[in-house]
């Protein structure tokens, strides 16, 4: 019974998360001051982590008096700047946002969008212009 307990996926996932704790620390999401020249900047970050595991008992060959154990755990962090927290002599305080690169397409659609309806806007625009314009050519040659 004892034996199950040290090689149980419960110890597994355990030893797991203890891992990821020491990595998930205040430290980590907010990061070392820099002081340069009157300025302080305190980075901050994102973590985001995944972990997962599985594992099986099962009785060795006959007569064996041992169960056998196999199993396996496996985590993974990601850790992504946000922004930067600037602190000035005078007390102070902006916070900097780290715009990221647009992960998706979709992403980057939205992103354009402004751009998209600005461009859109103008031509719709230079349309009635011209419509107006032809509209008071008309009015003059009659």
């Amino acid at each position: 019974m004892e034996q199950e307990k040290k090689n149980s996926l419960g110890e597994l996932m355990k030893i797991t998360m203890e891992h990821i704790k020491t990595m998930a620390d205040a430290n980590t999401i907010v990061g070392t001051p820099i002081h340069a020249e009157g300025v302080t900047l305190i980075p901050v970050s994102r973590m985001s982590f995944g972990m997962g595991g599985g594992g099986t008992e099962f009785t060795t060959k006959a007569g064996a008096p041992k169960e056998g154990f196999g199993g396996g755990s496996a985590a993974s962090a990601k850790l992504e700047p946000v922004a930067f927290l600037v602190v000035r002599e005078d007390g102070s305080v902006k916070l900097l946002p780290v715009a990221p690169p647009p992960a998706t397409t979709v992403d980057r659609v939205i992103e354009t969008v402004p751009e998209v309806v600005d461009k859109v806007t103008g031509f719709i625009e230079k349309q009635q212009e011209k419509k107006a314009q032809k509209e008071t050519e008309g009015d003059f040659a009659e």
